[in-house]
């Protein structure tokens, strides 16, 4: 409600308490496991004083790895049309990142919300995902990232032509390396 309501301030403010109790408690690092709230990082970041395993930066390290040079994003309307995921893969890591055009982004959005969040998985809406990763293949994206930690139960490895960089995945095993690191 928060997030459609635009009201990020308050959401920063709950996940910054959130990230203080972790501290408190003995945390080593912080993971916030989803893209989109990842609009109050900076929050967040500035709340404690531990290391932020940002889930782009995650993404990003995995996406250079292959080689790639330009990404198609897909995700919330939040995620591709705000600057806070995108700016930081161009910016931070010199991505090239395509997004849908309006038409798709809303169909995306909607998905998102209406269907995965429900936990419903609707094979019209995943032949929808397979046509907007065609697009942004077409428009240049040697890769696609599902950016909804909820898209990967809709689009899988063998529904596109390029790879998908499933976020949830990438972040959670980045997590459990820093986390295995000092041992």
């Amino acid at each position: 409600q928060l997030q459609h309501a635009g009201r990020w301030q308050e959401t920063g403010e709950i996940l910054a308490d959130a990230a203080r109790a972790l501290e408190r408690a003995g945390a080593d690092f912080l993971v916030l496991c989803t893209n989109t709230m990842h609009i109050v990082a900076p929050q967040i970041e500035a709340a404690t004083s531990l290391p932020f395993l940002h889930i782009a930066d995650a993404t990003a390290a995995r996406i250079a790895e292959r080689g790639i040079e330009c990404i198609g994003l897909l995700g919330t309307r939040f995620t591709m049309e705000e600057s806070f995921y995108r700016g930081r893969l161009e910016e931070r890591h010199g991505l090239r990142v395509v997004v849908p055009p309006p038409e798709d982004r809303v169909i995306v959005h909607r998905v998102i919300y209406e269907e995965l969040c429900r936990g419903r998985i609707d094979d019209g809406s995943r032949r929808e995902y397979q046509r907007i990763v065609g697009a942004l293949v077409k428009a240049g994206a040697q890769g696609a990232i599902p950016g909804c930690t909820e898209i990967g139960m809709l689009l899988r490895v063998e529904d596109a032509a390029v790879p998908l960089f499933d976020t949830a995945q990438i972040h959670a095993e980045a997590a459990a390396m820093l986390a295995l690191a000092d041992e």
